[in-house]
């Protein structure tokens, strides 16, 4: 019997997935971890607002936040380190990476996005358009 290599598999990269949180919640996954942004969505009258703790960065170099083809893209690089020095010894630590999260826009958006930083949270205000009534149009009925 012989011993084969095979490559190792490639896994996709699912960064830009959008998940329901209920399925993020059901595998329980380290999304912030594997690139994944997290963010608070709720509806404030009109707006819709996404808000997200992006602590330790600079917002003019750091975030990233665009418009387009139906969605808003977040994008964060964050770079933290942490060091401590005493008689024993020295130690470090850093983490660093991008977080990324693509929302679907509400249908017909068209309008002006406000995104603002303060203490390390990120808040994305999108105004959300009135909803059409359905256009009815009454057909006549005629006698043959």
């Amino acid at each position: 019997m012989a011993i084969v290599h095979r490559e190792a598999r490639q896994l996709p990269d699912w960064t830009e997935l959008v998940l329901p949180e209920r399925w993020r919640q059901l595998f329980d996954l380290d999304l912030e971890r594997d690139g994944w942004l997290r963010i608070e969505q709720y509806q404030d009258g009109g707006t819709l607002v996404l808000r997200s703790e992006v602590p330790g960065v600079d917002p003019e170099k750091d975030i990233e936040v665009t418009v387009g083809d139906g969605v808003l893209r977040v994008r964060a690089h964050r770079e933290m380190k942490a060091e401590q020095k005493n008689k024993k010894g020295y130690r470090s630590e850093f983490r660093y990476g991008e977080l990324t999260r693509t929302i679907p826009l509400p249908e017909g958006f068209s309008g002006d996005v406000k995104a603002t930083y303060d203490n390390g949270v990120l808040e994305v205000r999108v105004p959300i358009p009135a909803e059409k009534e359905p256009e009815v149009k009454k057909v006549p009925v005629t006698r043959v």
